[in-house]
């Protein structure tokens, strides 16, 4: 555990392997987007099935918004999107959404400190999209990016093209940090089965490096 959330549920994180290549794996972070959870449950012993203990320490957080998910809500028990909380160049101190400051809220917090922490050479992210379904990436995630492509079938997107992203974890992790991330846009009601089938040997593959 690594904070507990507005309502005191516990924010988990577990390690796996001993590898020097250090990644990160956030199984969700907005509430209602829970397409990542089986995959979240699968990826440590996929990741052990495939050999890459030697390679890689992996660190799962498995929900960064445990309140939102038991409502099925974007947000926090706050009211605050998370994903927008990180300290960002481009945090929006208008929007009461994102919260009064960067950190304002415990989730966020924990998420910061789990990045502190584990130092990563990678972050991956799980989200879903109505409608849609791409990855998208910040930092020097391009050629990361393009290999999770060619085995998942999702097309890449930088994320600077499709929407703003004030105080995002990609704006903060990516550009302010220069670690590379990638957050996985799968369509939004999916089966969670199916997901993992999706994704499961290009995030094998960016796990390696």
């Amino acid at each position: 555990m690594i904070g507990s959330t507005v309502q005191g549920r516990p924010i988990r994180v577990r390690s796996f392997g001993h590898g020097p290549r250090r990644v990160l794996f956030i199984g969700g972070i907005h509430g209602d987007e829970a397409e990542g959870a089986y995959s979240t449950a699968q990826l440590p012993e996929a990741f052990a099935a495939a050999g890459l203990a030697d390679v890689a320490t992996l660190t799962i957080l498995e929900d960064a918004n445990p309140d939102g998910r038991a409502a099925g809500t974007r947000t926090n028990a706050n009211g605050v999107d998370i994903n927008r909380n990180f300290p960002a160049k481009n945090f929006d101190t208008t929007n009461p959404l994102y919260g009064s400051s960067p950190l304002s809220q415990p989730e966020s917090r924990a998420v910061y400190d789990a990045i502190d922490r584990v130092r990563p050479d990678l972050v991956v992210v799980a989200h879903s999209w109505v409608g849609r379904q791409f990855l998208n990436y910040d930092g020097p995630a391009r050629a990361l990016a393009e290999q999770f492509s060619t085995l998942s079938g999702l097309e890449v997107e930088e994320s600077t093209s499709f929407a703003p992203t004030p105080g995002s974890l990609g704006s903060y992790v990516g550009r302010d940090r220069g670690i590379p991330i990638l957050t996985i846009e799968v369509l939004k009601g999916s089966s969670p089965e199916a997901v993992w089938g999706k994704i499961r040997k290009a995030l094998l593959r960016v796990i390696e490096g």
